[in-house]
């Protein structure tokens, strides 16, 4: 990773989890991973089904003056396949088509990025898909960009389709790492003129961001998934705590005020 220069091109991480979801470290882990590295100048926290943690590492950030922007993202489960809402402000819900989906996140101004695509999975968008929403007349469900390098197996396994449909149908492309554990962030990212969240919404609009990343082993795959497993094993034992207790409390989502329930953050 290079140093800071004048010249050089934005960066940014589209894609990470935290408690909130899958991933192994909370919201305030994250941001002190992210701020410590000095690489990226743009993040977005994109649980599943949720932006509650991204909305709290927002303000947290920006409380505490951090160096990288936070964007308020959802990783959203569709029909057809996972996709990025970006730039959020409410929570879109899942297991709509893929469609309804990509017009619910422009419908409040945000960007809609299928996540892994062409792998031969449910959980990714296919070809097919993609190009019956790029041939409609309404914009309105068209995706901004295609996240063509994604480090996982997932991402491996449909890299070469993605650059090529993105290069076709002249989309954007983006590399995100799909983080799940600190030290996977920025394996994969983004590079855009500038360095600011509106010059990074302006280069996807205009096809000008690059992606860039190193895919991973399997060996390390497997220790995130050893991880990921004992997060279960703990959100489990403080859900039932929390209820025989009756002290309304539940499984930590990463923020201070997550451990409430109903889990609300609090400022400062």
């Amino acid at each position: 990773m290079t140093g800071d220069s004048v010249e050089r091109l934005g960066r940014a991480d589209l894609h990470l989890h935290t408690w909130a979801s899958d991933g192994t470290a909370s919201v305030v882990e994250v941001l002190e991973h992210v701020e410590a590295t000095g690489f990226l100048d743009i993040v977005a926290i994109t649980d599943h089904e949720r932006i509650d943690a991204a909305v709290a590492g927002r303000a947290i950030a920006l409380d505490r003056g951090m160096r990288a922007a936070v964007v308020v993202g959802e990783e959203i489960t569709t029909r057809g396949g996972h996709l990025l809402g970006l730039f959020l402000e409410r929570r879109v819900p899942p297991w709509k088509s893929l469609r309804w989906s990509i017009e619910a996140v422009h419908d409040q101004g945000g960007i809609a990025i299928p996540s892994h695509p062409f792998a031969p999975v449910h959980i990714c968008a296919q070809g097919w898909a993609l190009r019956s929403l790029l041939s409609s007349d309404d914009p309105a469900v068209h995706p901004d960009a295609i996240e063509t390098f994604n480090p996982t197996a997932l991402g491996r396994w449909g890299h070469r389709a993605s650059v090529r449909f993105a290069r076709e149908h002249g989309l954007a492309e983006v590399g995100n790492s799909d983080a799940h554990i600190n030290i996977a962030i920025a394996s994969a990212w983004s590079t855009f003129p500038g360095r600011t969240t509106d010059d990074l919404r302006a280069a996807i609009a205009s096809g000008a961001t690059r992606a860039h990343g190193e895919f991973h082993g399997s060996f390390g795959q497997l220790g995130v998934y050893r991880r990921q497993v004992a997060k279960y094993a703990r959100d489990i034992a403080a859900d039932t705590s929390g209820r025989i207790r009756r002290n309304g409390t539940g499984r930590d989502l990463g923020y201070p005020g997550g451990s409430d329930r109903p889990p609300r953050f609090r400022a400062g």
